[in-house]
């Protein structure tokens, strides 16, 4: 089950999977990014698994899963909760985790009043893209951005 991570240390492990969605993130400013982003509504939180068998080594409370999120309104979808992060590490995909995630962010979406549950997906993250249409989600609009 998805836990918030409230910890500095509860942050700081989801950095490797996050890094992995988000390959520019610097670990050394990774908690102090998330603390910032805190203030503004941003919520992180993971999934650790006790004594997952990678490459035959048995690794404790690994994080396997993040998520970050925020609940804000807006005149289009009024109050809502958008996804700005979503990642499951390469080596724990297809083990039902982001399905976890997902249903997760649903009951907080709704337990919160939310009329929506929302993400983006990069265009070039098909096998993402395949698994948010098998969660029920549709493409609903173009996303459109501009860097300064």
């Amino acid at each position: 089950m998805p836990q918030r991570a409230k910890t500095d240390a509860e942050i700081e492990a989801c950095f490797e999977v996050m890094a992995e969605l988000r390959p520019h993130l610097k670990k050394n400013q990774f908690l102090s990014t998330v603390r910032n982003m805190e203030s503004e509504g941003f919520r992180l939180i993971y999934i650790a698994t006790d004594n997952i068998a990678t490459d035959n080594i048995a690794t404790d409370n690994k994080v396997v899963a993040a998520a970050g999120y925020r609940i804000c309104s807006n005149l289009f979808m009024g109050k809502h909760l958008y996804v700005d992060d979503l990642v499951t590490a390469k080596a724990n995909r297809s083990s039902g985790y982001g399905k976890r995630m997902i249903e997760w962010l649903r009951d907080e979406a709704k337990r919160s009043n939310c009329k929506f549950l929302h993400l983006d997906s990069g265009t070039h993250r098909g096998r993402a893209h395949k698994f948010y249409f098998q969660e029920g989600f549709t493409i609903a609009s173009y996303h459109f951005s501009e860097e300064l």
